[in-house]
């Protein structure tokens, strides 16, 4: 029999679960009394099946509770903001851009293949140039390059190499490219996989999402080690906690799941007309986050950060 009764438990485990009762309560309660709707459209190309999306669906209903707003999610086809599909079924296409240019905000999650690339990108465009909030996720972050790319920079059918194979995609316009080291011939376990460090920037002191980590102390690398007792301080209640080091940049962990990037030899071009790569893995090689200065709220992120998402 399991004697709950007898257990001795410590004082710092039952303040610790004080505090996570009362933030559950708190959170709770405040989210029955939301009034004001959040409307985000995720725009993709599997949204007949929105399972497919449900980390992403889960982690947008903790960020609404969070922020105490009513959610609603617009699933949006991506091939129905496409020029073909008004020529084709112009009712789905004049609907599709209705929804799009009534939501709060626009998220473009990620995926693989060509199809339905191409309303990704008109997305991403009505985002940047209508200053929507716009959340670029994987080939969501990739899109927006092309788009910027495209549309900013001047490149002349600015793609990547996973949409147009062969010839079409050449030297001069291929602003995302396949990792040299992910073997181009199988599909199956071929992906920069897991849980991957991400450097901030000495550039992204403007940045918003660099301040939303950092409000979040435990989940920001960048700091001392634990282990170290002389990096270690205590809260009002005597709990232990890190102490952040100034000397280090900060250090974020998310989880991976790509194959494709962004080419570096077209950074310094993106940044010099707006776009800052504030985000970068341990090398400084790989781009791992993007934010535009003067926008409300434009980034794009290699990462999954649904992958990590918790109520609490």
């Amino acid at each position: 029999m399991l004697r709950l009764d007898a257990l001795t438990i410590p004082p710092s485990l039952i303040r610790s679960g004080a505090r996570t009762w009362e933030t559950w309560k708190d959170l709770v309660t405040t989210n029955d009394r939301a009034y004001e709707t959040v409307k985000i459209c995720l725009v993709g190309k599997y949204t007949s099946l929105q399972d497919s999306y449900l980390s992403v669906r889960k982690s947008l209903e903790h960020a609404a509770m969070r922020c105490a707003r009513k959610l609603e999610i617009t699933w949006l086809n991506s091939s129905d903001l496409e020029i073909e599909t008004e020529e084709k079924s112009p009712p789905a296409f004049y609907k599709a851009w209705h929804e799009l240019s009534t939501a709060s905000g626009i998220l473009v999650p990620g995926g693989f293949g060509e199809r339905g690339t191409e309303g990704m990108v008109a997305a991403a465009k009505w985002a940047r140039e209508k200053k929507i909030p716009y959340l670029g996720i994987c080939l969501g972050m990739q899109i927006a390059v092309i788009e910027f790319c495209r549309n900013v920079c001047g490149i002349h059918g600015a793609q990547s190499a996973e949409f147009i194979k062969g010839d079409a995609v050449t030297a001069n316009n291929k602003v995302i490219i396949h990792m040299a080291e992910i073997s181009k011939t199988p599909m199956g376990a071929s992906q920069r996989l897991g849980l991957k460090n991400t450097v901030f920037q000495e550039n992204s002191g403007f940045s918003k999402l660099r301040k939303l980590y950092e409000t979040e102390a435990p989940y920001v690398g960048g700091l001392p080690a634990a282990s170290d007792p002389s990096n270690r301080t205590a809260t009002a209640d005597g709990e232990p906690t890190l102490k952040p080091s100034r000397e280090q940049p900060p250090i974020i962990s998310e989880r991976h799941r790509h194959r494709y990037e962004v080419n570096p030899a077209y950074i310094e071009t993106m940044a010099s007309h707006g776009l800052d790569f504030i985000g970068k893995d341990e090398s400084g090689q790989r781009m791992e986050i993007l934010e535009m200065r003067d926008h409300p709220w434009f980034v794009g992120v290699q990462y999954h950060p649904e992958y990590l998402s918790r109520v609490l």
